[in-house]
């Protein structure tokens, strides 16, 4: 199956200034997951309004989804806390979430990209 090419129109930014402990493989890891330590900022990658704010999703423990447009999101996993709210307008580059590692054996953040519900490898779409 071909690799999803990323889209040059639609740039992102890091979510965390942390060093990436675990890279995507689209099987066992959906995402890629940054190390850090509990309280370590979560920024929002883009520009994109908040969908979801919550906990219940399983395995995801504290999760935020950003909506950026009509085909992509993003999605920050395990925080320990959650600074907005669903319907909340958000900036890139904003402070969103702390780190945190809420049903995750360690302190991580878990971060996916997702075109139109298929995750993506976000490495691709990074622009800093």
């Amino acid at each position: 199956k071909d690799p999803i090419v990323p889209d040059p129109s639609f740039r992102i930014g890091k979510p965390s200034a942390n060093t990436i402990a675990e890279s995507y493989d689209g099987a066992n890891n959906k995402g890629i997951n940054f190390g850090g330590k509990i309280g370590d900022p979560i920024i929002a990658a883009s520009d994109g309004k908040v969908i979801f704010s919550g906990n219940s999703l399983r395995s995801y423990g504290n999760l935020i989804i950003v909506k950026h447009n009509n085909s992509y999101i993003s999605i920050y996993a395990h925080n320990n806390k959650n600074l907005v709210k669903e319907g909340d307008q958000v900036k890139r580059g904003q402070k969103i979430a702390e780190m945190g590692n809420t049903e995750s054996e360690q302190v991580k953040l878990h971060f996916e990209l997702r075109k139109d519900s298929k995750p993506v490898d976000p490495i691709g779409y990074f622009d800093n």
